[in-house]
C-alpha cells in the first residue's frame, strides 16, 4: 500500500556535474568532485544486503545550477496524474471521475468530463492519462481507472476523442480491462506511456490481496504486470508471450507489486518502472520484454507485519534486481526524466514523485546505474503524487492538488 510514514530529509550534499564528453546519458555525469554522504539517514527495516554497490543509498548529490520553484496552482481536487500537453499545457486526472486542463502558468482553463464511471475507493479511481502520438490531429486521449467489474474491480483502459471546446470527451470506447477481478480497492498501479512505435505500455498492481498478490508470478493474469497493447486494446506486435501456451498475450514483464511510474529513458528507450515495496524494497525498475521482476518471491521490503516476505529473500535465478530500492520507503509515484539543457547536470536524470517520502527524488544515472540522489521540494511537506516535463520545467502535483513548477532561475 502507500505508506504514510515521512522521512528524514538527510544531511545537506554536493554534487558536481562535469563537462560531457559524448551525446549520451552516461557522458553527462562523469565523476564526482567529493564523495557525499546519502540522502537516506533512517535506519532500514531489515538487515539485508544490496546485490550490488549503490543499488540503494546511492552517494548525494546537489543541484549547482540556480532554480526556483514557483506553486502555480492549488487544491485542484485529489490527483493522480499530471501530463503535459503537445502544447505545452497541463492535463491533470482527478481521482473522483474528471479532468482538468491548466496552462503553462497553472491557470484553470476547462472542465473535461463525460468519462465512465470509476470505483473511487481506496486507491481506486480516475487514473493516468496519455495523449495519442498524433493527438495534434486526431485529438485522443486514453486513460486508465479502476472500474467496478464482477467480482469485484479491476484496472481499465479507454480511449475518446477530446473535445476542449465543448469540456467533455467523446466516442468514449473500452479497450482493455486487466482480469481477473478481485474484491480489493488497493494497489491498481496504474500508469500508460506510448514506445516509439505507437504501442501503449500499462502497468497494472497485484491488488494487495494475498489471494492476488501470488497471480503476479502468473501468467495467465495480468495482476502484477506490465502490459503492452494497441491502440484498439490489442497485444502488441513482438510481445513476449504470444506464443506461450495459457499466458496473457498482453505480458511484457510479470513479478510487479505495484507500478505507479512508468517513463521511457530518452537516451537509451528503454523502459523505466517505480514500484512501490511494503515496508522497504520500493524499486526502480529497467522493464525488458519478458522478465520476471520477482515479487512476491524476492522483495528487498519486509511485511507490514514485520514479518519476513515469503522466504525472507532477495535473489532467486532468472529474476532481475532492480536498478535501485529504497528502505525505509519513499512510496514511488510518477516518474519523469529531465530531457531539457538549462539545468545541465539534471540532463537526462529520472525524477521520481515521492508519497510518503514527501519530496521530489532525482536520481543520477550512469551507465544504467543510480550514482546519486537529492531530494527536493522537501520543505512542501506535501506527498508528490505525479511529475511531468515540458521545455526544461518540470512540473509536480502534490496529494493536496498544488502544482509546483521547477525551472532555471
Amino acid at each position: 500500500m502507500e505508506a504514510k510514514n515521512t522521512l528524514s530529509l538527510g544531511a545537506m550534499l554536493t554534487f558536481v556535474c562535469l563537462a560531457s564528453c559524448a551525446n549520451n546519458q552516461q557522458s553527462n555525469v562523469k565523476n564526482y568532485s567529493e564523495s557525499l554522504p546519502s540522502v537516506e539517514t533512517k535506519s532500514p527495516n531489515s538487515n539485508y544486503k544490496p546485490a550490488f554497490s549503490a543499488q540503494t543509498r546511492t552517494a548525494g548529490a546537489k543541484t549547482n545550477t540556480p532554480f526556483k520553484v514557483d506553486k502555480i496552482a492549488q487544491k485542484l481536487g485529489y490527483p493522480f496524474a499530471i501530463v503535459a500537453m503537445p502544447d505545452g499545457r497541463l492535463m491533470v486526472t482527478i481521482k473522483s471521475g474528471y479532468m482538468e486542463i491548466h496552462g503553462k502558468d497553472g491557470a484553470f482553463i476547462k472542465k473535461i468530463t463525460g468519462f465512465p464511471t470509476v470505483f473511487y475507493e481506496g486507491q481506486g479511481g480516475l487514473l493516468d492519462l496519455a495523449f495519442d502520438p498524433n493527438f495534434s490531429d486526431n485529438k485522443v486521449i486514453y486513460w486508465s481507472y479502476s472500474e467496478k467489474y464482477p467480482p469485484g474491480s479491476l484496472t481499465t483502459v479507454a480511449k475518446g476523442k477530446l473535445n476542449e471546446a465543448e469540456g467533455k470527451v467523446e466516442n468514449v470506447e473500452v479497450i482493455f480491462r486487466a482480469t481477473p477481478a478481485v474484491n480489493s480497492s488497493l494497489q491498481f498501479g496504474s500508469r500508460l506511456v506510448f514506445d516509439k512505435d505507437g504501442s501503449l505500455f500499462v502497468s497494472v498492481g497485484e491488488r494487495f490481496i494475498p489471494e492476488a498478490r501470488v497471480q503476479a508470478q502468473e501468467l495467465n493474469s495480468h495482476l502484477g504486470k506490465i502490459l503492452k497493447i494497441t491502440t484498439e486494446g490489442k497485444p502488441a506486435p513482438g510481445n513476449p508471450f504470444l506464443d506461450h501456451p495459457g499466458a496473457m498475450p498482453e505480458i511484457f514483464s510479470y513479478g510487479h507489486r505495484n507500478p505507479e511510474g512508468l517513463e521511457i529513458n530518452p537516451v537509451t528507450g528503454e523502459l523505466w518502472e517505480s514500484e512501490f515495496g511494503p515496508r522497504g524494497g520500493d524499486e526502480i525498475n529497467i522493464i525488458r520484454a519478458g522478465k520476471n521482476y520477482g515479487w512476491p518471491i524476492i522483495s528487498y521490503g519486509i511485511e507490514y507485519s514485520g514479518e519476513k516476505v515469503g522466504e525472507g529473500i532477495q535473489q532467486h535465478v532468472g529474476m532481475e534486481q532492480p536498478v535501485y530500492y529504497w528502505d525505509p520507503v519513499v512510496s514511488p509515484s510518477g516518474i519523469c526524466f529531465y530531457k531539457g539543457n538549462s539545468i545541465p547536470e539534471w540532463k537526462d536524470n529520472l525524477f521520481v514523485a515521492c508519497l510518503s517520502g514527501q519530496h521530489l527524488d532525482r536520481l543520477v544515472i550512469k551507465n544504467n546505474k543510480i550514482v546519486g540522489e537529492e531530494r527536493l521540494l522537501a520543505d512542501k511537506n506535501q506527498r508528490i503524487r505525479d511529475v511531468t516535463y515540458f521545455d526544461n520545467m518540470l512540473y509536480a502535483i502534490t496529494d493536496d492538488g498544488d502544482i509546483y513548477r521547477i525551472s532555471k532561475k
